[in-house]
């Protein structure tokens, strides 16, 4: 089964379709959207298959690199962030939960940086995943 709930490859999902799957959560999708595109206003959304183990997700993105990924799972959605070694340290020293400070500090890291994915069940951890949005636009 694949990691997004949309995993038929020749069916892109619609904002129906999204709305649907995701229920109550969707207004926290949305909003992290809209967040990025109110900061950001040249990002570009792209919903992308990512073979049968992943499925279609979402992602806000400019010209050189992805901002965040969504990816739809059945009633709520991941949020997945990629950070430098700047935005680490920043997101480190902001006031997000130590909760998400040590999904940052013990992410794995890659060329490309430290990926971190959360599911995104409450509206508690959206102001979190806000202030970590601003950060990689900083960065």
């Amino acid at each position: 089964m694949a990691l997004s709930i949309f995993d038929d490859k020749s069916l892109m999902p619609t904002e129906q379709m999204l709305a649907q799957a995701l229920q109550d959560s969707y207004l926290w999708w949305d909003q992290l959207r809209a967040f990025v595109i109110k900061h950001y206003p040249p990002a570009m959304e792209e919903w992308k298959h990512s073979g049968k183990n992943y499925g279609w997700g979402f992602r806000l993105k400019d010209k050189k690199r992805a901002i965040i990924y969504l990816t739809p799972v059945d009633r709520s959605f991941l949020f997945s962030i990629v950070f430098g070694e700047e935005a680490t340290q920043e997101a480190l020293q902001s006031t997000i939960s130590e909760e998400l400070k040590e999904i940052i500090s013990t992410a794995r890291v890659y060329a490309e940086g430290r990926g971190i994915r959360v599911e995104v069940k409450s509206a508690n951890i959206i102001s979190d995943l806000q202030q970590l949005i601003l950060i990689k636009l900083k960065n």
